[in-house]
């Protein structure tokens, strides 16, 4: 196909294109970052820095490379050489030059470091996450169910080259997700760090227990905590934090485990077809962790810096989603039945009434195709979520 699908980021990268020395743009590996910088920024030199003749002389004559390389730049895999970050700092303090640098890589522990120790209010930072739902729509690639959707996944390759999802993430998780991991971590046995990303795959929607998590896969508790991070900073996992406010009911206070990509998330529970999918016992949860995780992208891609929580009590009452605002509260139950009935909008409701008299503005969002402008709830399909 090789078609290239316009990003919601892409305006917003371009609007502080005047305002910052420095424009850095993180996020998954096969994410589209290189595609889209080489479209926004054509007119720039594009320089990576995987290349080994390019890296070397980065590292060995930075103020040379630097001479050369002095404005309107893109280096990408910018994080291969640290010591490059110091020597930008003192040419865009010295410049005043806005989108003088354009800084990628896909290993973003290390790149975030580098920017937060080096260039701290002198960069925007950008995180480019899998293609969202609004990105597919406007060419006509997103998949008519929510099974077919959550299967296939979210990687631009997969829509761009055509390829099996199944081949894809098989692929994917060899390639990027352990080179990332064996580069980061000293970890021996791969077999090991596979069977604790299929253990967290299996907890998706579920509140982290880190202890338990560590001890069915038989590793100490910091080792799983830095392996968590890792993934965090490596956008495959996100936590969804809960909302503390007490509302004189015992409170949950532990995060929830999210996949940014269904796709990845199906692959690594086994899941090899969208019929297979149809009977899984966790293709409830797999539906919420696609609707929070398009909530992240398009958070993200349209720039928003929003906050989300989750709210559960000792109890087990819950919403999946809620947004504090000035008014009240935005909240969201997420439910993959098409058949909506009013036992659906039940914990909504209690949620309501427990914080009465703020303002509630619910919504639920579900598998079916229709939606309804309710008396007191919104009534959303899966697939117009990021309209």
């Amino acid at each position: 196909m090789n078609k290239f699908i316009q990003r919601e980021l892409a305006p917003v990268i371009k609007t502080q294109q005047s305002k910052f020395p420095v424009l850095a743009i993180t996020g998954p590996r096969q994410s589209g970052k290189t595609t889209l910088l080489k479209e926004l920024f054509g007119d720039y030199k594009y320089l990576s820095l995987e290349n080994p003749d390019t890296r070397a002389f980065a590292s060995e004559d930075p103020v040379g490379f630097l001479n050369q390389y002095n404005s309107q730049v893109i280096f990408d895999e910018v994080q291969r050489v640290p010591s490059l970050f110091s020597y930008i700092q003192a040419r865009v303090d010295e410049s005043g030059q806005m989108g003088q640098f354009i800084l990628s890589g896909s290993q973003n522990f290390h790149l975030l470091t580098s920017i937060t120790q080096t260039l701290a209010g002198r960069v925007a930072l950008f995180k480019l996450l899998p293609l969202d739902f609004k990105e597919l729509n406007s060419n006509e690639m997103l998949e008519n169910d929510h099974l077919s959707a959550a299967f296939k996944g979210f990687y631009p390759a997969i829509f761009d080259r055509d390829i099996n999802p199944v081949v894809f993430y098989a692929n994917y998780v060899q390639t990027y997700l352990e080179k990332d991991v064996t580069e980061l971590l000293n970890i021996r046995d791969m077999r090991q760090f596979r069977t604790f990303l299929s253990l967290c795959a299996g907890r998706a929607g579920q509140l982290l227990n880190i202890s338990a998590l560590a001890n069915e896969c038989d590793i100490a508790q910091p080792t799983a905590k830095a392996w968590l991070s890792i993934l965090e900073s490596s956008y495959i996992i996100f936590r969804l934090q809960p909302y503390h406010q007490n509302f004189n009911k015992r409170l949950v206070k532990t995060p929830k485990l999210y996949f940014y990509d269904t796709g990845l998330l199906c692959h690594l529970l086994g899941v090899r077809s969208a019929d297979e999918l149809a009977g899984n016992r966790l293709k409830g949860n797999i539906f919420e962790n696609m609707v929070l995780a398009e909530y992240q992208k398009k958070n993200q891609h349209l720039y928003l810096h929003q906050e989300y929580f989750f709210w559960q009590d000792s109890s087990g009452h819950e919403v999946d989603m809620l947004m504090k605002n000035s008014n009240g509260f935005d909240v969201y139950e997420v439910k993959a039945t098409q058949t909506v009935t009013s036992a659906l909008f039940k914990e909504l409701d209690r949620f309501a009434g427990l914080v009465s008299p703020e303002e509630v503005n619910k919504t639920l969002i579900y598998g079916g195709s229709e939606n309804q402008q309710r008396s007191n709830y919104r009534v959303l399909s899966w697939k117009d979520i990021n309209d």
